[in-house]
């Protein structure tokens, strides 16, 4: 077994931004004062697509870096990470954001873009994956995966069956047809979702991970983390699957059954389902992609989380973007950079020993 990569994560957001800000007018501290009172000479437009589940970070991110460098500018389209990975491909922007990090074929086709280095993954943001639904008077439910795997296949079709109601003794549970809401859209979210469904519950959920939600399956659907959570809400008896970050009152959320115990969804919980994680097999030294152990059961862990991610080239044709690339890249990897988004997005912080260790990987960016 590979070592782990990193320790168990100690510090919540408002901890790091209590350090950070160490009383200051300047929230990211002594850089941003600096550039304030300063200016910064850095300039230029940086575009990137992809990833929905991490756009309210993104938001977080460009807000941050504009503050530190405000004649730099910085682009992204939450078109899913599908989208963002074919752009990427194709070279229409120079980052993809992803909630699944390049697989083999991709990362060989990324060194017709990239050159003969080709691409790298650096995991940017961390969060858990909620189970949210729309019944009115109830704020949490409990949940196994083979039940949350049952309903989403449709084999579970009413809020009252006994598959639900036996985890959750007390609740009045309506008699009410279950509207099951998927991503319309290719999506990293789905293909986490899918992922520990079939990991934890192979028995029920035999589709194969993917980021296209299984056709057969399909009820109603909705493009991004919004949309299906906009429907949810306006749909009584619906239920959805989204970042967390997407999901808040109306809706309520399921606590997952890890172990003997019911997890309730938190960035405190996906950090220590974080911990548990391996680098992946067959990857250049560079490339920080990891493989989740969706079957722990460490106590407080919540394994159903994505591990969004940040895909950048190698090399680059314009030499006059490196720094630009370098900077907002390393400031997204920076532990202030991950507090703003912790605060804003409730994203668990990456680590500090994986966070010098993507850094590391941009530093090897350069122009070819």
């Amino acid at each position: 077994m590979a070592p782990r990569l990193f320790p168990t994560l100690a510090l919540t957001s408002a901890a790091l931004l209590a350090l950070t800000a160490c009383g200051s007018d300047y929230p990211l501290g002594p850089e941003q004062e600096a550039a304030a009172q300063h200016g910064s000479d850095l300039t230029g437009t940086l575009s990137g697509s992809g990833s929905s589940a991490q756009n309210a970070a993104m938001d977080a991110w460009r807000a941050g870096f504009n503050l530190l460098h405000p004649k730099a500018q910085v682009q992204y389209s939450p078109d899913g990470s599908g989208a963002g990975r074919t752009a990427f491909l194709a070279g229409a922007v120079e980052f993809a954001g992803s909630d699944a990090y390049l697989d083999a074929e991709e990362m060989e086709r990324a060194k017709e873009v990239c050159g003969p280095e080709g691409a790298f993954n650096v995991p940017a943001y961390v969060s858990p994956i909620a189970v949210g639904f729309n019944l009115p008077g109830i704020t949490e439910l409990n949940m196994d995966a083979a039940t949350i795997a049952g309903i989403f296949k449709g084999e579970i079709t009413n809020w009252s069956d006994p598959a639900i109601a036996e985890q959750n003794p007390g609740v009045e549970l309506p008699d009410l047809r279950i509207t099951r809401v998927s991503r319309g859209d290719d999506s990293g979210t789905t293909e986490n979702f899918t992922e520990y469904l079939h990991a934890v519950a192979p028995d029920v959920w035999t589709a194969e991970p993917s980021d296209a939600f299984p056709p057969e399956f399909v009820a109603e659907n909705a493009q991004g983390n919004t949309g299906v959570v906009s429907m949810v809400a306006r749909t009584e008896g619906a239920v959805t699957y989204a970042d967390d970050s997407a999901v808040g009152p109306p809706l309520g959320k399921v606590n997952l059954k890890v172990g003997d115990d019911y997890v309730p969804v938190s960035s405190e919980g996906a950090a220590i389902a974080l911990d548990e994680a391996e680098p992946a097999e067959g990857r250049p030294e560079y490339d920080l992609a990891l493989e989740l152990d969706r079957t722990t059961t460490a106590e407080g862990a919540y394994p159903l989380l994505l591990v969004s991610y940040h895909v950048w080239c190698t090399t680059y044709d314009d030499p006059e973007k490196i720094e630009l690339i370098k900077t907002f890249a390393k400031y997204v990897l920076s532990p202030e950079g991950q507090a703003v988004a912790a605060e804003s997005a409730k994203s668990a912080p990456i680590s500090e020993r994986l966070s010098e260790r993507a850094i590391e990987s941009v530093e090897r960016i350069s122009a070819r």
